[in-house]
Order: structure tokens, then sequence, then C-alpha cells
């Protein structure tokens, strides 16, 4: 009565002009700046903060379990001795130098000096020393590399001036590792959730399976499969030899009555019992129906590896061992009680049933709520528990090994033999990372290119190659599935940024606000789950977390719906939604993690929780009774800096949503879409896409695979790529010389700091055609803007040697130049200083040489006793390569680790842009330099501005890049108006906004401009769209073509006519075998003409042409031959002959010479039986 007099009071009140306060037609009122949210979780996160909080995890909590779980060692000699493991810790970084006084270390050292940055692990031991126990704190059992950034790393919670100290850039975003004084990073790996139930139809052969990986936290990981086969059901398992009927595997489960199995697989659905009922004859026809039959059968078909000699067990003994510990391992069973397993059989069966029944009620592999992601942690924890468990058999070897001796002479201390295990730890670490090759045999995983260099061509490419993710699926397959663009990716996976080519689609990145979760344990969440009510554990035990004393009947029962805790079944509920609803206000209360994430799942009448690691989610605004949660005021005291991220989630105004709870809401984008069954709003749209393709102004006006090509280009950038960008000696380094950030920003760019380590510059762009060297999306370049550092960039080239000492006592040595008689010294050693290296900013032309070292000529001989000052030395000077002249910029001499000289020498080159130099702007349009045209000749406005770059109008049309157009004009207008336009996707500053601002400062609304030719001095006839665009350089390999003298192999042709027979025609490198130029730029070689150029060249009939380039310049040889056996002879006699009557000089290429010469030595052998002699048949020209 009471509720109909509210709806009767609330129904009323819609009646009048207000209800609640707020008029029919008043506008939903928005929260302003709630996109503030997102620096706050950026502020709390980071960037890369899903690579960071891995490795936390895995340093705090994950390294802790592992060493609980092998935590002892004993010995087969002595019974009474053990040692035990009692703590864990990950240290902080130090050098390792003996006569170090200060031990701390910056990265920034490890770069410089290539070694690796890492920490010592620190374990506390127990153990027995003749009758007493002794315990040692703080023993030192391997170094384990650092992540950056992580809360073991010396940069974390310093501030800019505390980072400036220890040259580092505050923009960086950490999260890889220093390992041998290489950047490495750990890709992020997609894999299929793990536990889950799959179920896949494959309709040519009509078959239907459902599969399952266990992976338990022992490491143990198996596939289980229940599958058709001619229409009946088998469970196939790899350590079962044959595939075993259902029904014989369930009774060997502990299921022995017919009519329970056909009521926990079929329930009382009549379509699913005929299905199933050719299963349960097909028992009874094998004459199995007691559980002792059923694992006799299986017992006598699983595969034993057994390393114990002894007497074999019965076949009975096999199968339980097999189903209790191998098939569907993550599924626990305590004391033999299989009743939790028999019934995840029993679903995954049922799901092959429904699926049999209807081909709708299959599994998506690709959708992302199936995937899960591996980050660093889970991939060291795996190699940690490899090592540490070879590290623990090494030891009890060596005891072993001791304690066998019988006389000793003092006690013995298993201290001192675990100080003489050697380095397995630490090695196998570096090995790894470096390497990139995880091949662990214990765990079955064999991966390689797990990591990868840290890219350091931009900032971009850095950021980018962080939140990349890299799929396990091999590129070469032309699958469609796993590539297309899956519509669960929204909000965790950028749609645009992906790689074009082989691995596009399967290469992945994330967008801005999504974070990867970490494990979080079962247990408490069980138990709560059991205080909101689930049903059916009457002889409930916590640690196994199984369901018992459930009849099928009640499984399938109308309403009652199954609840799962990360794939195993736990129990029942009659009121899902009352359930979810009030788990979900516990997450919010912050009664548990707020990663936990519970969903319905309507199909199968499931109930799921997920807290397993690797699932992506992001945050969102919670939305209740129509009203966001957040307010204004929140928003306020966010800006005053009273809250921070955490404390919204603490107060339950955000939380955080997986894909699959996603799928269970009702998210608005805006305030204005909210409708009453509304459950979340949006944080920020554009979060949608990630980091780098966040930095393309207007988005949404382009087409979308422009953006795809500018998230690839964006990484080629050059510009500035870190604030310590002059203090890094790295391989190969692009700077730009003159970066600007963007006239139109983005909030991205803001968020992750471009626009202070951008990658461009703001180029005057007049939209027109000009000369015709502007065809196909070519620029023209103004001089004068190249002039005045417009492009110009910087590169610089490290060259590293080691001043080794060799084990006989000999050592390398710097010298000074060398003095021939006359005192003088060589041209190409005038850099060179007293201490034998050159001078810092000297030139270094092609061939002079910059490190003058000298090595003994008796390093590897270690037979050598004598006095190391005798020895005599020979020069292995360090010579500049490339054609271009350079610029010594640094000189470092430092020591690595084992104590050898290193001397790193970084040469720069300053390259202004030329011809075929590639430029880009922010919308995927390349182009190279097609022309560079003086000032003078370029039009010019009425105010006499010049464009620094001419862009062809054709590009426009069929690329639809409306984007470029807006940001030119928002551009303009930003220029005009003195401020930074924004061009954030799905918003932005308005055209007519901008238009406005055009007008008022006397331009034209459409941005178009009047300009003079330069070259006639009379107006153009038609208006031109003119204004600034952000023009991106590009580090494409094209811009190294050597230019200069133009001494280059390539563009050395011969012109003159043949002079002599004897005369060299090319003066390029040569292959010694076949006398012809060599190949690729490197070496200098020719540039090849092949078969097909060939076939054109006699299709034109062009002979002498032909002739010419395969012979003439190439190798052209004379030879003699004889008329009379046309065999070759050499200087006009003929051995075979033995005669010089008649011979004959011609002309051929060296590689025929070659041939029939191979053909006439391997005669005598192997040709003879294939009866072949060349023999040339000459004839007079």
């Amino acid at each position: 009565m009471a509720s109909d007099e509210h709806d009767e009071h609330d129904w009323e009140q819609l009646g009048q002009p207000h209800w609640r306060g707020l008029g029919l037609t008043d506008p939903i009122k928005s929260i302003e700046d709630k996109w503030l949210l997102l620096p706050a979780f950026l502020k709390v996160k980071g960037l890369v903060k899903q690579h960071i909080d891995s490795f936390n995890y895995f340093v705090d909590v994950d390294i802790k379990n592992i060493l609980k779980a092998n935590n002892k060692v004993t010995s087969d000699v002595d019974p009474r001795f053990w040692l035990k493991y009692t703590d864990i810790v990950v240290g902080f970084p130090d050098r390792t130098d003996a006569d170090a006084v200060d031990k701390s270390v910056t990265p920034h050292e490890c770069r410089l000096r290539d070694t690796t940055y890492g920490a010592p692990i620190l374990v506390t031991i127990q153990y027995t020393r003749g009758k007493s126990v002794v315990r040692r704190a703080n023993v030192n059992i391997g170094r384990l590399p650092i992540m950056l950034r992580s809360n073991k790393c010396v940069l974390t919670g310093r501030n800019e001036a505390q980072l400036a100290r220890m040259t580092e850039c505050p923009l960086d975003p950490g999260g890889y590792f220093i390992v041998k004084g290489t950047e490495k990073v750990i890709l992020v790996q997609e894999q299929l959730s793990k536990n889950r139930i799959i179920v896949e139809v494959d309709p040519t052969k009509g078959i239907v399976q459902a599969s399952c990986t266990s992976s338990t936290h022992g490491g143990l990981k198996s596939k289980t499969y229940v599958a058709t086969k001619k229409g009946k059901i088998y469970l196939r398992h790899n350590s079962i030899h044959e595939d075993v009927p259902i029904v014989i595997a369930l009774k060997a489960l502990g299921i022995q009555s017919d009519k329970e199995i056909l009521l926990l697989t079929a329930g009382n659905h009549e379509a699913y019992k005929s299905a199933f009922s050719p299963n349960l004859e097909e028992a009874a026809k094998l004459g199995i129906l007691t559980r002792h039959q059923a694992l006799e059968y299986i017992g006598s078909r699983v595969k034993v590896n057994r390393r114990v000699v002894g007497p074999r067990r019965p076949a009975w003994e096999e199968a339980l061992e097999a189903l209790a510990t191998i098939v569907l391992a993550h599924v626990p069973v305590q004391g033999l009680d299989f009743r939790s397993k028999a019934i995840f059989v029993a679903t995954m069966t049922r799901r092959v049933l429904m699926a049999m029944d209807d081909e709708k009620m299959v599994d998506d592999r690709d959708y992302v709520g199936n995937k899960r992601l591996e980050l660093a942690g889970q991939l060291l924890a795996l190699l940690f528990e490899d090592l540490f468990k070879t590290f623990n058999t090494n030891l009890k070897s060596a005891i072993d090994k001791v304690l066998k001796k019988p006389s000793r002479t003092s006690e013995f201390d298993a201290f001192n033999t675990m100080q003489f295990q050697g380095d397995h730890i630490t090695s196998g670490f570096v090995r790894a990372i470096s390497t990139g090759n995880w091949s662990l045999k214990r765990f079955k995983m064999d991966r390689a290119g797990v990591t990868h260099v840290l890219s350091r061509l931009s900032f971009i490419s850095a950021l980018g190659m962080m939140t990349r993710i890299s799929s396990q699926f091999e590129k070469t397959r032309k699958v469609s599935g796993p590539r297309a663009l899956q519509p669960s990716q929204w909000g965790m996976l950028c749609p645009s940024d992906t790689p074009e080519g082989e691995a596009c689609g399967l290469v992945k990145n994330l967008a801005l606000m999504t974070h990867i979760t970490t494990d979080v344990d079962e247990e408490p969440i069980i138990r709560i789950a059991f205080m909101l009510g689930v049903e059916g554990a009457y002889f409930f035990c916590i640690c196994a977390g199984h369901i018992s004393l459930v009849t099928g009947a009640e499984i399938y029962g109308p309403g009652t719906f199954v609840v799962n805790v990360n794939g195993t079944i736990i129990g029942l509920t009659r009121y899902p939604a009352r359930f979810v609803s009030n788990f979900r206000k516990l997450r919010r209360a912050g009664r548990f993690s707020e990663f936990v994430s519970v969903y319905i799942n309507h199909h199968h009448r499931t109930v799921l929780i997920a807290s397993d690691g690797g699932r992506i989610c992001r945050p969102m605004i919670i939305v209740e009774n129509g009203r966001p949660r957040v307010a204004s005021d929140h928003i306020l005291q966010l800006k005053k800096g009273l809250l921070m991220f955490d404390d919204f989630l603490r107060k339950g105004l955000v939380e955080y949503l997986d894909v699959n709870e996603e799928n269970d809401s009702y998210i608005a984008l805006y305030e204005a879409d909210i409708v009453p069954s509304t459950t979340h709003l949006e944080i920020e749209p554009f979060t949608l896409l990630g980091a780098v393709a966040g930095l393309i102004p207007y988005p949404h006006h382009n087409q979308s695979p422009r953006n795809t090509y500018q998230c690839a280009m964006g990484k080629q950038a050059i510009g500035a790529i870190g604030y310590n960008q002059l203090n890094r000696i790295d391989t190969l380094l692009y700077l730009s010389v003159y970066p600007q950030q963007p006239m139109v920003k983005t909030k991205t760019i803001e968020l992750i700091g471009y626009d202070r380590l951008p990658a461009g510059q703001n180029a005057t762009v007049a939209v027109m055609s000009y000369s015709g060297y502007d065809i196909e999306d070519a620029l023209i370049q103004n001089k004068a803007s190249l002039d005045r550092g417009y492009g110009r960039c910087q590169v610089l080239r490290k060259n590293a040697t080691l001043i080794r000492k060799y084990p006989n006592g000999t050592f390398d040595r710097l010298a000074d130049a060398p003095v021939d008689e006359s005192g003088q010294t060589q041209k190409k050693y005038d850099i060179i200083q007293l201490d034998g290296l050159a001078g810092v900013g000297e030139r270094v032309d092609p061939g002079d040489v910059y490190i003058n070292k000298q090595t003994p000529t008796n390093a590897n001989d270690n037979t050598f006793t004598g006095q190391a000052a005798t020895v005599p030395y020979k020069n292995a000077p360090m010579t500049y390569k490339s054609p271009v002249a350079g610029y010594i910029d640094k000189v470092m001499v430092s020591d690595t680790e084992n104590d050898q000289t290193l001397i790193k020498v970084l040469i720069r080159q300053t390259r202004r842009p030329e011809l075929g130099d590639k430029f880009s702007s922010r919308h995927g349009q390349k182009g190279v330099c097609g022309l560079i045209v003086n000032q003078e000749d370029m039009p010019f406005n009425d105010q006499g501005v010049v464009p620094d770059t001419i862009m062809n109008p054709h590009g426009f049309p069929s690329r639809m890049t409306v984007g470029k157009m807006i940001e030119l004009l928002a551009g303009k207008a930003g220029v005009l108006a003195g401020k930074l336009q924004y061009g954030t996707a799905f918003g932005g500053s308005k055209v007519e906004d901008m238009s406005r601002i055009l007008i008022e400062h006397g331009f034209s609304y459409a941005g178009k401009d009047m300009l003079t030719s330069g070259i006639t001095g009379e107006p153009m006839e038609a208006y031109v769209y003119f204004g600034p665009i952000y023009y991106q350089k590009l580090s494409a390999p094209v811009c190294v073509v050597a230019h200069g003298d133009g001494q280059d192999a390539r563009a050395r042709e011969v012109s003159d006519a043949v002079v002599s027979s004897k005369q060299k025609l090319s003066a390029g490198p040569r292959a010694t075998l076949t006398r012809q130029p060599t190949e690729g730029r490197s070496r200098e070689g020719g540039l090849r003409l092949g078969e097909m150029e060939r076939d054109c060249l006699i299709g034109y009939g062009a002979t002498q042409l032909l002739l010419e380039r395969l012979m003439i310049s190439s190798d052209k040889f004379e030879v003699n031959a004889c008329e009379e056996c046309g065999l070759l002879g050499y200087n006009g006699w003929c051995p075979f002959c033995k005669s010089s009557k008649r011979m004959a000089q011609l002309t051929i290429p060296y590689a025929a010479k070659l041939l029939f010469q191979e053909a006439s030595r391997a005669r005598s052998v192997c040709l003879m039986a294939m009866n072949v002699v060349p023999r040339l048949v000459l004839d007079d020209a």
C-alpha cells in the first residue's frame, strides 16, 4: 500500500511544472571540466602504468609467493641437514664495483657505461650447522634488472630538479630496463584467458569443441577439450592416449548413476537429452558401469612418465592421479573429492550440447573479454621461478657433494657453499632480457622476441612502444578474424594505431585511460559471495572452493544462475540481479579491490566474477537515478588539489569496468544522453584513442586510414626525444634543431607532454599548384626558410671501442699520431691529440682516424710469459667511414663492470632538407621535397608573407582529410589572435568561431588569401588557401644517400667510349668471385639491372645497351678459345689440342668464363656422368 501511495505521489509530481526542483525544459546541467579526471588519473598511473604496476606486483608480492613455494632445500646424504628461506626482498640499485665509495647508481650512468641497472635480491635463510640452527639475513643470491620508475628505482617520487641532477628527463615514462647499456622493453603479450571455457564450431568438419586452458599458481599449464566426434562427445587431453567417452570420464570422476550424469549435462531439456543419449549407450556397450571400471579404462590409456624405478602402480591409481592433478588442473581436488571437477566437466559438456543445438552459442576467441594481457611482471615471475628452482637444485647437489666427503676439517657451513654458487640468477635475467628469448622447459614455454630495444627516434616512438600489444599470431597467415576491429575494443584499444602491412590488426595499442589488472586473491571474494547468499555449499571448504550436493535439476532449474569465480564454479544463486548489485555496492564502498569485476551472462545463465590479472579495464563515472555521482564541487576540489583520483574511487564516484562488465552496463557519452536506465558516464570520449593517435588534430574529420598512417609516421618524426638528449650517447640519434609545439593542439598533447618535446614545425602552407614539380604529393620548399633552419636536423652517431686487458698480461693502448722520417704526420691523423683521441669539436673527414688504438700482436697467445712492455704492437685505429664530413661532439672515457676501459665517441652531422627528403603533416599526408625555390620566386600575400611550403591541392579530394583544412583555419586564427587552438577528437575549436576571428582581423572567413606571383609579379587568378600547418620531417633512410662530392658508385657512370680493352671501366668496388660490382648502398654498390629490366630492353631491341649494361660496365673479360675443340685456353695455347694454331680472342662476361671452367673442372668427376662438356662454337662476326 505504501509503495502505491509513493508512486501516486510521484505521478502527481510529474504533472507539476517543476519535478524535484527541475523544470521540464531545463537543460541537463553538465559537469564543468569533468575531463580533469583524466590528468588526475594519469598523475596516479602515468602513461606506462601497466608495466610499472605489474613489475611492482612482482617485486612486492609474486616473488614472495615463489619463495614460499620453493622454500626448503634438504640433502639426500645427511637427513639432519636442511636450509629454509624465510624472506626475500629486492634491494635498491647499486654499483657492483668493489672499491666504490658511493654505491648509489643512476640509470643514465648505466646507459653511458654499458652496465645493467639492477638491484640485489636478498634472502633471509635458516639452516643447520652441526647441531645448531643458524639464521642469516640479507644473503645475496643474484641481481634483478630494475624497471625505471618502478618502486625500486631511484627516480621514483623525485621532482624535476632532482631528476635534472641525475641527468634524467622528467617526461621519460619509464617502464623499461637498462641491460648492458641498452634500453629494453618487455612488450605486452596477448593471450587467451586461462581457466575459462571457450566453445568453437568447425562447420566444415561438423565438430563442436569446448576447450579450457588450465593454469595454476604452480605454473602447470594444460589444455583440456570436450569435443564431438561422429555425433558422440569425448574428453581429450594430451596426457591420455586416446579420446575418452564423456560418460566414462564422468563416471571416473565419481558420478556413477546414468540418471545423474544425464541431469548434470542435459538437465530437463528434451533436445539436449536426445543429443546426449548416444553417449550413455556407448558406455554401456563398452561394459563400463562402475567408477572402478571407468578408472581402469582411463588408467590403461594414461601416458606414464615414471622416473622412479619400482613396481608399476595399478591402472586405476594412474587414472586417479591424472584426473586429480593434470586434467583441468585449476579445479581443486581435496581428499579425492572430485565433485567440483565433475560439475566443471559436466558444464563443458552442457556448453557443447548448447552449441550443437544452436550454432549461435559459440564463443568468439577475438572478443577482448576473452583475452588476457601478459605483462613484464608475469613473465619475470616465470623466469625467476625457473632460475630459482635451478639455483636450488645446483645448491642441493653442491651441498651433497660436500656432505659425501667423510672427513672434514671444519664444521660444514651451507652459507659458504651458497656464496660459491656463481651468478646463475643474474646471468639468466640478463640473457633473457637482452636476447628476448624466454625458453623455460619447466613451463613448456619457448618464446622469442619478447623484448625489443626501445625505439628513440622521437619521444612519441618511445611512448608508442610502451603501449604496444603484440599478439601470438603468426603474421604470415591471412586470417581476417584476429585482425578485424572488434566492437569490444571501444575505449580499451586504440582503433587507429596499428601498423599497415602484414602485422595489421595483430599489433595493437592501448587507449589513453586503460589499466591492466594484477592478480587479486580469490578467497575473500568467495567468502563475500557466500555472505551475499550464494547457495549450494553445505559442506563448504573455503580453500577448496567447490560446489557439493548440488544435482543437475537444481543447477539447470528455472531462474537458477551458476556463480563462477575465475572460471571455478562455487555455487548457485536464484536472485542474480540482486546478488550482482549488492556485490557492486560492496566494491564501490571499497570492501575489496576495485579491479574485481562481476557480470551476468544470460545466455549461459551464469554470474561471472573475475579477479585474475591481465584484464583491460578503464574508469567510468557512476550514474544513479539519472544523475552522475561526480558533481561540479568534486571537480572544484580536484582543481584545488584537495581530492586525488583515488579519492574518487574510494568515495564510490568512479569505478573501473572491464570489457565483460562494460557489456552489462548502459554507458552515456555525454550528460545530455543520460536516460533513466543509464548506469555510467564516460569521463571523456577522446580517451577512445591512444597516446599516438591523440596527436592528430580533428581526427574525427578524417577518413580513418589516414589516421592510421599518421600513427605510423608520428613515430618516425624527427624532434626532441628528452630533456637529457644532449647528454645521451646513443647508437643513432636524430634531433631537430628548432622544434616547435603545434599551433593546433589537442588535450592529449598536453597530457603526454608532446608540447614540451615536440617533433615538427609550423610551416606556412599555400595550397596551390606550382611548377609541376609538386605532382604526386611532392612539396615545394622555400629556400630562405631552409636557410633559416626550417626542417634542419642533426644526426649523432656513437662509435665505441674497448681498451682490453688480455689474460696473458698484455693490453691495448692508445698512441699519439705516428711521425714519418721528415717529422710530418699523415693528414688522416690531423685531429688526433696527444692522448690518442680526437679533439672535441674537430671536423672529421672520410678516412680520418679518431681513436688511434694499438693492439699487441700476441694478444691471444696464452703461453706468453714475458714482460708486457716488450711486446710489439700493431695499429688498429678507428677511422671515419661516412662519405659526409662530421664533427666530434663528445668523447667519453670510462670503465665497464669488468674493468675494461670503454671509449665512446659521438660524431655529429647537421643536415638541411634537400630534394627527396620526406615530410608529412599530422593527417597521414606524406610527400617528398620536389623542388627548392628561391624566396623571390615564391608567391606572397598582401602582408608580404611568403609560404614555407607549397602543397598540391590534388592531395585533398581523394584523401578526404578535412581535418587538415580545419587545422589550417584554426592555426591561422590562432596566429592572428595570439593563442593556441585545440583540435581535440570529438570537440576542439569550432570552424564558425575560427572564421569569426579571421573576419575580425580583416581576413577572408574561408582562410583564403589573394596571392601575387613571385615570377610575373601579377596577382593570381584564384584565391589561395593559405595558413600554418604543422609539418613533421621524417627520418626516412632515403635522406642518408651520400651527397657532397657525388662520389657514390651509383652516381658514377662511364660516359667515354671504350678507349682500350685493358681499361677498368667502373671504379667502384667489386665482388671477388664474380668480379661484378657489389650490391647494396652500404658497400657503395651499383644499381642492378635485373631480369625484368633486361626483358624491357629486349622488348625495345636495344641490343647495344644490353651489351653495355650486362657485360661492358659489369664484368667484361677477355679469354682465348680454341676453334678446333671449343674449349678455353690461355696465352694463345690450347691445352686440350696441345697446339696454338686455331686460337681466337673473344670478350665474354667473367661469370660466363667462371661457369665454363667450373664445368670443365667438374667434368672428370660428375659432369661426365651427365655428359656435359661446354664447347664454344666460334664464328667470324
